[in-house]
């Protein structure tokens, strides 16, 4: 069984306020720096990597990850959805030589995996908060000490769950988005 098809039976979620993943015992989770030719710092998200427009994933650039790692992956959430953590985009088993994703990028090109969102179909599905409200999203960026094996079905509780223990360094991109 493959460590992805062991944590299946997970049910963690990566994200502050829930399980996150951890470090290899006795390692230092370090900081990447996640940056986007499409969204500011804390600003605003296009309204074509959004429902409102094409909902193509935004370009996504990161700085070189740590000695060690094996894969990265990519978690797109919304944490102020009102049912809690809301998952727009998992891609996983990025090669650590990878250092950004273009727009509207197909994951497939660069060998990753995608996982299946909130929404319950795989692929990039962009912010679209309720009508009169104003959500933060968030751009996570992993690094890993390991490979997940790609599985289909691979949901965001079992990815959060195969990564614990495994992250080497991490960082995020914040923007916003309402209509």
């Amino acid at each position: 069984m493959t460590l992805l098809g062991v944590a299946l039976v997970g049910a963690a979620a990566c994200r502050s306020g829930s399980a996150h993943p951890s470090a290899p015992a006795g390692k230092t989770v370090i900081a990447l720096t996640v940056t986007s030719k499409s969204i500011p710092a804390d600003g605003s998200i296009p309204v074509d990597a959004t429902c409102d427009g094409v909902d193509r994933s935004p370009e996504l650039s990161w700085s070189a990850p740590p000695e060690g790692t094996k894969t990265l992956a990519v978690i797109v959430d919304d944490p102020d959805a009102p049912s809690g953590d809301f998952t727009h985009w998992l891609v996983f088993d990025i090669r650590p030589d990878v250092l950004s994703l273009p727009e509207g990028a197909d994951p497939a090109d660069v060998g990753a995996t995608v996982g299946i969102n909130s929404f319950h179909r795989p692929g990039y599905s962009g912010p679209c908060p309720p009508h009169g409200e104003w959500h933060r999203y968030v751009f996570h960026v992993l690094a890993l000490d390991t490979t997940l094996e790609p599985r289909l079905g691979a949901d965001r509780a079992s990815l959060a769950s195969a990564m614990s223990g495994h992250l080497l360094a991490e960082g995020a991109l914040a923007g916003t988005f309402g209509h």
